[in-house]
């Protein structure tokens, strides 16, 4: 072991797993893509690939059991994987869960648990198919694996776009980030004094795109509807700026993005402004959206236009043009992720 010592958050969570994993090399014919993608792809046939996924989700860092319910954070646990499956262009079909609890946790505090995973099942239409069980000295700790299925010919990697492509995003951006602000204040006003009521009142959207948001499973049904491939897809999971720097360095690209067509809902802007925050900036690195964002070819934009559920939010440049935000002035800024690394 060298006697260096380079402090992890010195690399971030995906600089980690690129510094881990580069020495590794394949030895499996059919493994399509391993690393680097929202999902695994693997050949099962001339035409279809398995599509795997995994995430761990920790209590105390990606949960605070103070404000989640326990059926929300099932049904959101497994809709996290699914979303990487939908990013690749895939169909979701089945999930693994494992999890580790401390003795704190009684069993009908699991079976709330297992309820939201089995709603979240039943509305996917995916099957619960094995896992694993353990016990926990450090809170609760809940890792879902989910496999899903594509034709070869369908499947949307991050790299696969082109100069010129158009950037879009389904949905609209920042809500999530505002309900955890809104949590997170009223966990601290209840700590000052747990006599106090929470105050959440008026804000069930921004609260439900925190605690229960969906995975686009739909995107991919309209986007196949319009006669439309992706040239390359991410789910937005660590916010939109982190993501848009994943898919320009999988396809060595540059990228501009103009602030004045990132979809903001009404409701996510009143409540950044009510934080002293900018509304763009929190869809830009908020984090938790679950969204999609893909490239599409120029060619494909008559197609999309209008369409109530994707917006365009700019396009693929040049590698040296660097990736940049052009602000409501015209002034051109280079764009910095400072997502989520956890």
């Amino acid at each position: 072991m060298s006697e260096k010592r380079t402090e992890l958050d010195e690399l971030g969570e995906f600089g980690l797993i690129d510094k881990l994993t580069a020495p590794f090399t394949t030895h499996v014919s059919n493994t399509i893509k391993g690393v680097g993608d929202d999902a695994a792809v693997i050949s099962i046939s001339d035409q279809e690939v398995m599509l795997v996924t995994t995430d761990l989700l920790l209590e105390g860092v990606h949960f605070n059991l103070m404000y989640t319910p326990l059926m929300h954070l099932g049904y959101k646990a497994v809709m996290v994987n699914l979303s990487d499956i939908f990013a690749m262009n895939g169909t979701a079909q089945q999930i693994t869960v494992s999890f580790a609890v401390s003795n704190r946790f009684p069993l009908e505090a699991l079976e709330e648990l297992y309820a939201g995973i089995k709603k979240a099942c039943d509305y996917y239409k995916v099957d619960l198919v094995g896992g694993d069980t353990s016990s926990s000295l450090s809170g609760l700790v809940i890792s879902i694996s989910a496999i899903g299925r594509a034709n070869k010919s369908e499947v949307v990697y991050r790299s696969g776009a082109k100069e010129n492509d158009l950037l879009v995003v389904s949905g609209d951006l920042g809500g999530a980030y505002m309900g955890l602000q809104l949590l997170e204040r009223e966990k601290e006003v209840f700590k000052a004094n747990p006599s106090m009521q929470p105050d959440l009142e008026g804000n069930d959207y921004l609260l439900e795109r925190q605690l229960k948001p969906e995975a686009r499973q739909d995107i991919i049904h309209f986007l196949k509807e319009l006669e439309v491939k992706p040239t390359s897809m991410i789910d937005v999971s660590d916010g939109l700026a982190s993501e848009i720097f994943h898919l320009s360095k999988a396809s060595k690209l540059g990228c501009t993005i103009y602030d004045e067509k990132i979809p903001i809902d009404a409701k996510t802007a009143m409540a950044a402004l009510d934080f002293n925050m900018d509304p763009v900036t929190c869809a830009l690195n908020g984090g938790e959206d679950y969204e999609l964002l893909f490239t599409i070819s120029m060619e494909d934009y008559d197609k999309i236009k209008g369409n109530p559920h994707m917006t365009v939010i700019g396009h693929m440049t040049d590698l040296n043009s660097g990736i940049n935000l052009v602000d409501k002035n015209g002034a051109l800024i280079p764009l910095k992720a400072q997502g989520w690394k956890n």
